[in-house]
């Protein structure tokens, strides 16, 4: 399995060929990224996770979309605040499937910028976007598209939707035989 420390974002020392690549536009925005690097590291889908600032390194943000198809990549998990420039930046230099996080920001519409900005792409050049800070969803979509053509997994995805039907399970029957407490 291919992970990058959550300690050092921008990272390139993999084992594996990473088929996901997670990408923000500043270490800030790696504590709502970060889920979609857990998840990808508990389903085993080799990954990397760095920065590609769309405003301070442009011509890293074209060499990464132009080279990630070439380098093994299947999906690319972007992260973006405020306008929200890089998902759709990195859906104009590739043609996998980008997956658009918005991230709540400090602005008076918390997120809502980053979620149009995503959804309003030109025809041709889609964004699949996620909800504010939907990280971890977008490693599930990610893992799905993978899995059409891997059967290992199509069945992890399956345990997980079976352990997130348990839980629920667990929480009714402990509910019906406890009752409901506010603490």
């Amino acid at each position: 399995m291919t992970t990058a420390s959550a300690a050092a974002p921008a990272t390139d020392d993999y084992r594996d060929t990473p088929l996901v690549g997670i990408v923000m536009g500043s270490q800030s925005d790696l504590t709502v990224m970060r889920a979609a690097a857990e998840l990808l590291r508990q389903f085993g889908v080799p990954h990397e996770i760095t920065l590609v600032s769309p405003h301070r390194t442009p011509y890293r943000l074209i060499e990464y979309g132009e080279t990630a198809r070439k380098r093994g990549m299947r999906v690319i998990i972007a992260g973006g605040g405020g306008a929200a420039h890089l998902p759709g930046m990195l859906a104009a230099f590739t043609t996998l499937p980008v997956i658009g996080v918005p991230i709540n920001s400090a602005t008076s519409v918390h997120g809502l910028d980053s979620v149009l900005s995503m959804l309003q792409m030109p025809a041709g050049v889609p964004v699949a976007t996620v909800a504010i800070d939907g990280a971890a969803n977008a490693a599930v979509l990610a893992t799905q598209m993978l899995a059409l053509s891997n059967a290992r997994l199509a069945d992890v995805l399956e345990k997980y939707r079976t352990a997130l039907k348990d839980k629920v399970m667990r929480t009714i029957e402990e509910l019906r035989k406890g009752g409901f407490s506010d603490e």
